[in-house]
């Protein structure tokens, strides 16, 4: 096995929001600096997982590079993360899934060995990044063994990854309030503004 990937921990990216803030154009593929926004993680992510996975619901010819498989929502007019989160679920082979947004190009394999080194501590418990009061759920590493559970609270009308998460007892990742690394580039601005990653 190569040592520099992650026992048993599938990654997701996910790429299957509807765009609203960027005008309803594709987050992962709009370009930030030369590349995709979904290539940035992806970089980050393909050397330390067996299992990359990207949650895409339109543009999957563009996508396909960036992962082992694809998955997308089993309802219609995107209906949010949690439903890439469930896909992805559903489909990881190993034990655990760690997931980040396609829009944070600024996440770094520390930041990855933080999350996986937490879920190590309590491996029946979710993890979830903090930055002070506020949660990230969307920076998080979930065990499989829960699909189950998120399934039945989604059925139940739930549609908060970060309710659910904490519904099933998820602990923090505390990091630095102004943590660069989970800025979401989901906006113009945004884009315009931020520095990639070694500037």
């Amino acid at each position: 096995m190569d040592q520099s990937r992650l026992p048993d921990c599938s990654i997701l990216l996910l790429a299957g929001g509807r765009g609203q803030r960027m005008g309803g154009q594709d987050k992962g593929l709009i370009e930030w600096h030369g590349k995709p926004l979904v290539a940035w993680p992806h970089a980050i992510a393909r050397p330390l997982t067996d299992d990359l996975l990207v949650s895409c619901n339109r543009n999957q010819e563009r996508y396909a590079p960036f992962a082992d498989r694809l998955v997308g929502d089993d309802e219609p007019n995107f209906p949010g993360p949690l439903a890439g989160i469930r896909a992805g679920l559903a489909a990881a082979r190993h034990s655990w899934l760690m997931i980040f947004p396609c829009d944070a190009p600024l996440i770094d394999k520390a930041l990855v060995a933080q999350l996986y080194a937490a879920a190590q501590d309590e491996p029946d418990t979710p993890i979830m990044a903090r930055r002070g009061d506020q949660w990230e759920p969307l920076f998080c590493i979930i065990p499989v063994s829960l699909a189950c559970a998120i399934e039945t609270a989604w059925h139940a009308g739930e549609r908060s990854n970060r309710e659910i998460l904490l519904t099933l007892g998820a602990r923090s990742l505390d990091l630095d309030e102004n943590d660069p690394r989970l800025a979401n580039l989901n906006s113009p601005n945004l884009l315009e503004v931020a520095l990639p990653r070694g500037t």
